[in-house]
């Protein structure tokens, strides 16, 4: 039911309040469009974004996919455009973790961006978790945020049918379905909002947060003005790298085994070991790209491919999959595998080197020096950037 109430304008006040609010929805209103010219003029910027979980050392899964990109993104990209890349410590501790073993995480993933040829005087490498605007603006978010939504989210579903199938033998398994896990892609887009980013590399793995992210920015401008760029993807040409020891799942440090991942300071010989012990098949008809019917042959050909463009002299560097397939159509598949060992070996020789010395202890502050830094820069762009939205709710 709709209540109305009826002024009479014969009342003495009535003027006065009528001019009163008259002049505050003008005030608002040229203040909302001072924000959005603002905003509009910033926009002409474009700003990349991307995180990676502190996991440690990278394997050549999360090279490959998306750290290269980022080392090319900032060479190819023109002087105006700022790119940030974060180390997401808070998405971590969705899972328990160890406080020490974390923090020594932390500084292998930054020393690993470092050794792969990020530059922190052309880019912000920071911790997430010393930007205090991530959560600020996660709560902000959440607060139109559709859990009907986040729980249609894959990740989530997973989650949710494994502790489902487990419940019919323990029935405290629901108590394992943590907040933390469904409001992860709410933490995700307010990592890319914050920043105003108007770019976001991902794997196709990611494309459903990406999304996520999307639409909170659409639903927050819909609410508020036009406060946030919609953030569009860059997609990673990278084919997705696969496990050494089971071909049909990607590589992971969730798999026990540690010989299914090559990590980018692993030695010559542990590279030749792992890759000796990949599993393939049994065909005796020499090498053949073939996804369906033969992948771990394709994944060996689709990681050759990729880690060959490290390498200038390599033979193979420029080849697509398909040319490296038929270049070795009448080799064995153990020959092969030292093949790709070598290639692997060499293109990460470099990396391999500086990352090693990157953790030597002569090397910490300037390891301590790049994050505090990097805290600091994102921490003004964060702050700018809390206080407009603090403004839009009327918080601030």
């Amino acid at each position: 039911m709709l209540f109305t109430i009826k002024v009479h304008n014969a009342h003495p006040s009535y003027q006065f309040y009528r001019s009163l609010i008259s002049l505050t929805t003008r005030s608002t209103a040229s203040k909302r469009l001072n924000l959005r010219r603002h905003y509009s003029s910033e926009t002409a910027r474009k700003v990349i974004f991307s995180g990676i979980q502190p996991t440690g050392v990278p394997h050549i899964g999360n090279y490959l996919g998306a750290l290269r990109q980022w080392v090319r993104l900032q060479e190819d990209a023109e002087p105006s455009t700022q790119l940030l890349f974060s180390i997401v410590d808070l998405h971590a501790i969705t899972l328990h973790q160890n406080a020490e073993e974390l923090r020594q995480r932390k500084r292998e993933t930054l020393a690993a961006l470092l050794a792969i040829g990020l530059d922190p005087e052309r880019v912000i490498l920071f911790y997430q978790s010393e930007v205090a605007a991530h959560a600020n603006l996660m709560w902000i978010l959440s607060c139109t945020a559709s859990v009907g939504y986040l729980s249609r989210m894959t990740q989530w579903k997973t989650k949710q049918t494994q502790l489902d199938n487990a419940a019919a033998l323990d029935s405290d398994m629901k108590s394992e379905l943590k907040l933390g896990l469904l409001a992860y892609p709410v933490l995700q887009a307010a990592d890319i909002l914050l920043y105003r980013t108007t770019h976001v590399p991902i794997g196709p793995d990611q494309v459903q947060h990406m999304e996520f992210a999307r639409k909170n920015a659409r639903i927050f401008n819909t609410l508020h003005g036009e406060i946030f760029p919609v953030p569009e993807i860059i997609l990673s040409p990278a084919k997705r790298v696969m496990s050494l020891k089971d071909p049909s799942l990607k590589m992971s440090k969730s798999h026990k085994d540690t010989d299914s991942m090559i990590l980018l300071n692993d030695s010559s010989s542990s590279i030749q070991n792992k890759f000796r012990g990949a599993l393939t098949d049994s065909e005796t008809g020499g090498i053949t790209y073939d996804p369906v019917n033969r992948p771990g042959v394709s994944n060996l050909l689709s990681i050759m491919a990729s880690m060959s463009d490290n390498n200038n002299n390599n033979n193979n560097r420029g080849r697509s999959i398909e040319e490296i397939a038929h270049h070795y159509r009448d080799m064995k598949i153990l020959d092969l595998k030292r093949e790709v060992a070598a290639t692997v070996d060499s293109g990460l020789q470099e990396i391999r080197s500086r990352f090693e010395r990157l953790l030597q202890p002569e090397q910490g502050k300037y390891l301590d020096r790049v994050a505090m830094e990097g805290k600091e820069k994102a921490s003004r762009l964060a702050d700018e950037s809390i206080k407009n939205v603090h403004r839009t709710l009327g918080l601030g």
